[in-house]
């Protein structure tokens, strides 16, 4: 199992209105970079991920699993990029805010430190496993 971080705008599409496509979830569309479009081709179902809140909120306020491997972007009229589907598995109890995550040491080579712009990125073992605790959510 792989772990991953998807952000969004939460004026664009919030955790809420991820929570709110149930259990059949929904896809992660609108991808137009290269590195994160290579990212979600890596993602088998069953991987897991943060669901972070870029611009107002700046946090990781979800857990989601991803559903459905990469299949083609119908929104794309290139025909380059793709997308996932992912569903919501519960909010994180204490979001953990951007703050945070670059206070903290062991996160300091963490993707969104270091690449911040990437809309979907990997996220180590460890990292993720500190990210979970600092939210206070089973890293499971």
């Amino acid at each position: 199992m792989a772990y991953w971080l998807f952000k969004s705008e939460p004026s664009t599409w919030s955790f809420a209105q991820q929570v709110a496509c149930g259990t059949k979830g929904t896809h992660w569309n609108g991808v137009r970079n290269h590195q994160a479009a290579n990212n979600m081709k890596a993602m088998v179902p069953g991987d897991l991920g943060f669901f972070y809140h870029s611009n107002e909120e700046r946090a990781v306020v979800g857990l989601v699993e991803v559903i459905k491997p990469y299949y083609p972007d119908p929104s794309d009229e290139s025909g380059r990029f793709g997308m996932v589907d992912i569903k919501a598995l519960k909010a994180v109890p204490n979001p953990v805010t951007l703050a945070a995550i670059k206070a903290e040491p062991r996160l300091a080579d963490m993707a969104l430190v270091r690449q911040s712009r990437l809309s979907v990125m990997p996220v180590n073992d460890s990292h993720w496993a500190l990210i979970c605790k600092m939210g206070g959510v089973s890293a499971k």
